[in-house]
């Protein structure tokens, strides 16, 4: 963001508080993530609740939302939203299908207690089950085989390179959330062996990953029987790669 930008958001959030403004200056000078300096994150238009210590959703996350959406036809959809953080995803994903009038079933899930707490508050007025666990070891075991949207914005930094990231993610947010292991696809590995039992037939996974990761990640999806393909956005500068169970 620019300086501007940010100045005006906290003298907003200060509400003509001298002394409340300073204070969130300086902690803004001194690393803190602005957004939980506000309590909040802007997600596709929507302010999201976020709090500190929770890993903060990315702009170009929009994109894995923006494909998941729109692979969606038909009339009533079930998603989970693994590796939750916040819930921006599921929350966001949920409110834009059933603005088209699509019934949407929401299920969340992250290993983090905090994100978990946070996921709640947030999901709540969808009426949205949040559970806590490690990936798919959370969720009812009712949901394995029928699950139509998978989200899992999973961590995707390899290990060496954490220590490249800017301060305010590598000093503030969760490691769990930032550290893919060696080559970053760590996590992925797992969530695309579980997405091909809990995935109903015709259902998919949405995973964002790095550039140089792609042509790794659509075969670890094809080794396990998922059709595999990838998407760019310049954009967004993001790319998402999308597993989906054969019918």
């Amino acid at each position: 963001m620019f300086a501007e930008d940010e100045a005006a958001l906290l003298i907003e959030s200060a509400g003509g508080e001298a002394g409340l403004l300073e204070g969130l200056v300086a902690r803004r000078v001194s690393g803190v993530p602005l957004e939980y300096l506000l309590g909040w994150v802007e997600f596709r238009g929507v302010r999201v609740g976020v709090r500190a210590g929770v890993f903060v959703p990315r702009q170009r996350t929009a994109f894995l939302v923006e494909r998941a959406v729109t692979g969606v036809v038909a009339e009533s959809v079930r998603i989970v939203d693994l590796c939750c953080g916040c819930g921006a995803l599921g929350l966001i994903a949920a409110t834009e299908l059933a603005g088209r009038g699509c019934s949407v079933e929401l299920v969340a899930a992250d290993l983090d207690p905090a994100a978990v707490a946070c996921a709640r508050e947030n999901l709540a007025p969808l009426g949205a089950a949040v559970y806590a666990g490690d990936l798919f070891d959370a969720l009812p075991t009712g949901l394995r085989g029928r699950i139509d949207v998978l989200l899992a914005n999973t961590p995707y930094v390899p290990s060496a390179r954490i220590a490249e990231l800017p301060p305010e993610a590598r000093e503030h947010e969760p490691l769990v959330a930032l550290d893919g292991g060696d080559d970053g696809l760590a996590v992925f590995r797992r969530v695309a062996e579980g997405a091909a039992r809990w995935l109903a037939p015709g259902g998919s996974v949405y995973v964002e990953a790095g550039k140089g990761q792609v042509e790794t990640a659509l075969a670890v999806l094809r080794e396990h029987g998922l059709a595999a393909r990838a998407e760019h956005s310049e954009e967004y500068y993001a790319t998402v790669v999308t597993g989906t169970r054969r019918e």
